[in-house]
């Protein structure tokens, strides 16, 4: 007697595609909205602005990229942003695994530039 129990749900070959297709799929989401992120303020909408809107921080108050708490910090120079940046430090995730050199001086000179005016015209 035949039953529905006694096959496979689904097919070896049939759960490789599926396995591929998942891949494939995670790889393009993970890397698009860094794709089209090419300016430093698109690079710190897309990859900051979740825990730092308009330098502020939403997870440690006196952690913000405003002027003032950069220098109390030892933040003064694009170079040491960009250090944070790349290596992370406390709850903030390292981006080196994720962004370039160039984009990473970018974002950090953005940071810096902005703190400079109290991040009057970032949106």
């Amino acid at each position: 007697m035949g039953s529905i129990f006694n096959k496979p749900f689904i097919s070896f070959t049939m759960l490789k595609r599926l396995l591929i297709c998942c891949l494939v799929v995670s790889v393009w989401i993970s890397t698009s909205a860094m794709a089209w992120a090419e300016s430093a303020p698109e690079l710190f909408e897309v990859n900051c602005a979740g825990c730092h809107p308009n330098g502020a921080n939403i997870i440690r108050r006196g952690k913000s990229l405003k002027q003032k708490a950069l220098s109390r910090h030892g933040y003064t120079s694009v170079d040491a942003i960009a250090t944070l940046i790349t290596n992370g430090k406390g709850l903030m995730s390292a981006y080196g695994d994720r962004l370039s050199e160039d984009d990473i001086t970018n974002l950090a000179s953005y940071v810096l530039d902005q703190a400079a005016i109290n991040w009057q015209s970032a949106k």
